[in-house]
């Protein structure tokens, strides 16, 4: 069984797309894959509760219980270990990590990032695209690697953008997309992962 496990920070809207599409289109059956826990840097994240009561694992590790972001790093990752995750899919977790832990999670490691990278890194990105003028906005899922937004692209989801749009109201509509384009990705992965086992 490929386990995997999500990281949220907030609300873990995108944690629910994955994992409501995870049972709709049977992960489990098609590539032995499943999420199998989510954990949080905040205890007061709103998607612990959904994950809860839809029956995963879940941790919570406050980062403002460590003096510094190697110290949360090393407490992240060994509360990743525990879980043996095939694939650690950061949703809206909002943490930079460390170039030691995305080491130990190489190829591991999957983010969305809200802008068509490589344009707009970091953070602002929705404002940052109408001050452009920008016709177009989206969302991009990519592998994590130690410079920020930088690692290679796995897929994109364009969104354009609308006169009078505000940084809320163009948001709004890359989440959308967002959680259409995330599951989309993974089980690109997956099915890639799998073609390569039987290969």
């Amino acid at each position: 069984m490929k386990n995997i496990v999500v990281l949220i920070s907030g609300t873990g809207s995108n944690m629910a797309a994955l994992v409501q599409a995870q049972q709709q289109r049977q992960w489990q059956a098609k590539w032995g894959a499943r999420i199998t826990a989510v954990i949080s840097n905040r205890p007061d994240a709103p998607g612990l509760h959904w994950a809860k009561a839809h029956g995963l694992a879940t941790q919570v590790v406050d980062h403002k219980q460590y003096a510094s972001r190697e110290d949360f790093d090393c407490a992240l990752a060994q509360a990743l270990e525990q879980y043996q995750p095939s694939l650690v899919i950061l949703a809206g977790f909002m943490r930079v990590l460390t170039e030691g832990f995305v080491r130990q999670f190489e190829q591991r490691l999957v983010n969305i990032h809200p802008s068509l990278l490589p344009a707009f890194a970091g953070l602002h990105t929705h404002q940052r695209a109408i001050d452009a003028g920008c016709k177009v906005a989206g969302a991009t899922v990519h592998w994590v690697i130690p410079e920020l937004d930088a690692g290679p692209i796995i897929d994109q989801a364009v969104v354009p953008v609308l006169a009078g749009d505000t940084a809320d109201s163009l948001a709004s509509r890359v989440r959308a997309q967002e959680h259409l384009l995330y599951p989309r990705a993974i089980e690109c992965i997956l099915a890639r992962q799998a073609a390569q086992s039987h290969a």
